[in-house]
């Protein structure tokens, strides 16, 4: 039996390939044997714990949770993908650990926590559903467990606002058009995009991303994801391409500019959307009113800028709205919006879809 565990683990390491591999005492150790008060969040597939490694080094280790359905050797895929992929904008993977009942992820952790918790403070909301079943998850985010310095809350003034979102633009772009695999995410959104010592935004989780041929226009799959970020071809039917993304980047996008979230923990089928703002102010020519309160000072051309594209990524239909690198080129200035018309964005709410 032990000879055969070995040699299955042997054959999840192969297709693992190039990250270091950890022993499952080592990360034991690094976690305190995985304290609560190490637990840093919880996602779609299990829990994330803060660590440190015998040589120094401070890591966010990804458990699986047991009643995933996702199993070794998917997960070892997932693994053998984000080894692929590597940008300044992507969390960093450093190994794994499959001998353990519960496979583990080593990533790196950085300093400033998530870009939710920066933005709009200590509470994330997530659904999750599939066809037959909605199931409300309230997840309590604590403060960054990697700060150094127990730093509190961050002030997030405008020029730091624009180049996070121009960095999780580039690092979206990456993914789908530079990346040798092609690569959409799925759940993009405010709390997976993590902020380093200097602020610089990096996307992570990639749990839920799915590779897709280039051959093909749209792949069904089972629709995993957040309301609030969920394109409506994929939330009704879906219906997946890199559209989806660009869809949930314009979501962030808008929240940057706000500071407010456009997912809720009241479920009241009156909730105003972030949609449901900015193109009131938009449409009545009032667009800098969408702006965060506590920006006592910004640049209103980049914000105009930023809140344009958000609204053409967030167009009801995928082929409406533009590539990420397009996204990119917008955001600095290097392409003309002039052409890009702009209608109000399509959205779906969590009421629709238990309506069908």
């Amino acid at each position: 039996k032990r000879k055969k565990m070995l040699l299955e683990l042997e054959e999840l390491y192969t297709i693992v390939g190039r990250p270091n591999v950890f022993s499952y005492s080592e990360l034991r150790s690094a976690t305190e044997n995985f304290d609560s008060s190490n637990l840093l969040g919880a996602g779609g597939y299990g829990s994330v714990y803060k660590g440190k490694l015998s040589d120094g080094r401070v890591v966010a280790v990804k458990q699986l949770s047991e009643s995933s359905n996702q199993g070794k050797v998917q997960f070892a895929t997932e693994i053998e993908t984000i080894s692929r992929v590597q940008h300044r904008n992507l969390v960093k993977l450093y190994g794994c650990c499959l001998e353990s009942k519960t496979p583990l992820l080593v990533y790196e952790c950085l300093e400033n926590g998530s870009l939710d918790h920066a933005l709009f403070g200590m509470i994330s909301f997530k659904i999750d559903y599939d066809s037959a079943v909605l199931k409300l998850n309230f997840v309590k985010i604590k403060a960054p467990q990697c700060l150094s310095s127990g730093k509190g809350g961050l002030n997030l003034d405008w020029p730091r606002r624009f180049e996070i979102c121009l960095g999780i633009a580039r690092g979206i772009a990456y993914l789908h058009e530079e990346s040798s695999v092609r690569i959409v995410h799925r759940d993009i959104k405010a709390s997976n995009v993590l902020l380093d010592a200097d602020l610089n935004p990096k996307i992570s989780d990639f749990g839920l991303a799915k590779l897709y041929d280039d051959k093909k226009t749209h792949v069904s799959t089972k629709v995993a994801g957040t309301f609030g970020y969920l394109a409506p071809e994929y939330a009704m039917r879906g219906h997946m391409t890199e559209k989806i993304d660009v869809f949930a980047f314009g979501v962030v996008a808008l929240e940057i500019v706000a500071g407010e979230s456009n997912h809720h923990t009241t479920l009241e089928e009156e909730t105003t959307y972030i949609f449901e703002k900015v193109w009131d102010l938009y449409e009545n020519g009032n667009p800098l009113d969408f702006v965060d309160p506590k920006l006592l000072k910004f640049n209103s051309e980049e914000v105009l800028r930023v809140i344009r594209v958000a609204l053409i990524c967030t167009q009801g239909s995928p082929h409406r709205r533009p590539s990420m690198s397009r996204v990119v080129s917008m955001l600095t200035g290097d392409a003309d919006m002039a052409g890009e018309e702009v209608i109000k964005p399509s959205y779906i709410t969590e009421w629709q879809v238990k309506a069908g």
